[in-house]
């Protein structure tokens, strides 16, 4: 069972916006009833270019329906191109969160947004491009490597979550993680030669990647990360400030802290929160 915030339980229980807006400035449709969940968002502006009505229409679970009225109304008395900076990542925040089973609830929203703004744009919708790799929910190749880049997914489950693809019968599994592989690969540079460490160029080279890459890139969100201990190929950390209390902490630890210290000292480095 998935655990909610109270803010998606309350725009869930108690939605915003539900509605028609008749003569919309901007109407976006994403979803189908087939796949289970459907969206319609419309907007209307006001003199100044500003968003002065949002409602919407949802088919869907209670992450869909909250994360759609939370949607209107974070757009409200916004213009099009604040609205347009919109992501994903931002929807889920704003309720506190959604498990990350439901983040496509929040892709829906941005993708409705998209093309609601399109569609006052004159902008004619766009034909499906690239290749259909999820044929159970219909999500090609450049779905799936839009969600891979934007989130930093890596793992088919991930992906699942994100776009629904390979939710269904699993054929598409393959191809997923090709497509997984190909993002992280592209434009890194090409693999240094291995030399090997002795323990001290190690822990140095560790500290240094930590004070040069990694806790400034914390920092300023408010985060930092301290250096316990080095076993090995283990580095025993503790995460300080927002880091230490954030629930994505051990995404950032792994994707983000693991990830750098591989990539500038050493491929078999396992990076582990001190428990206390």
């Amino acid at each position: 069972m998935w655990e909610y915030t109270a803010k998606v339980k309350d725009h869930f229980l108690n939605p915003r916006n539900v509605g028609v807006i008749e003569n919309p400035d901007g109407v976006g449709e994403v979803g189908s009833l087939a796949c289970g969940d459907a969206l319609t968002l419309y907007f209307k502006l006001d003199e100044k270019g500003k968003i002065n009505d949002a409602k919407f229409q949802t088919f869907g679970c209670a992450s869909a329906i909250a994360s759609s009225s939370a949607l209107t109304e974070m757009i409200k008395g916004l213009t099009l191109d604040e609205v347009s900076k919109i992501t994903n990542e931002d929807i889920a925040s704003y309720l506190g969160e959604l498990p990350k089973e439901k983040m496509h609830c929040s892709v829906m929203g941005r993708d409705a947004l998209e093309k609601a703004i399109a569609h006052y744009r004159g902008e004619k919708e766009k034909k499906v491009e690239g290749e259909i790799v999820c044929e159970c929910f219909g999500v090609t190749d450049i779905d799936i490597r839009r969600a891979v880049t934007e989130n930093n997914l890596s793992t088919i489950e991930d992906v699942t979550d994100y776009v629904k693809a390979g939710g269904g019968c699993g054929k598409c599994h393959e191809k997923i993680q090709e497509i997984i592989d190909s993002v992280h690969s592209k434009d890194k540079p090409a693999k240094k030669k291995t030399i090997k460490l002795t323990n001290i160029q190690k822990i140095k080279l560790i500290e240094e990647t930590l004070e040069r890459e990694i806790k400034p890139a914390l920092k300023k969100d408010g985060g930092n990360i301290e250096l316990i201990d080095v076993d090995g190929n283990r580095i025993i950390v503790k995460m300080r400030g927002t880091c230490a209390t954030c629930s994505k902490s051990q995404i950032t630890l792994k994707h983000y802290v693991e990830s750098k210290l591989r990539e500038l000292v050493a491929p078999e480095l396992i990076v582990e929160e001190v428990q206390q």
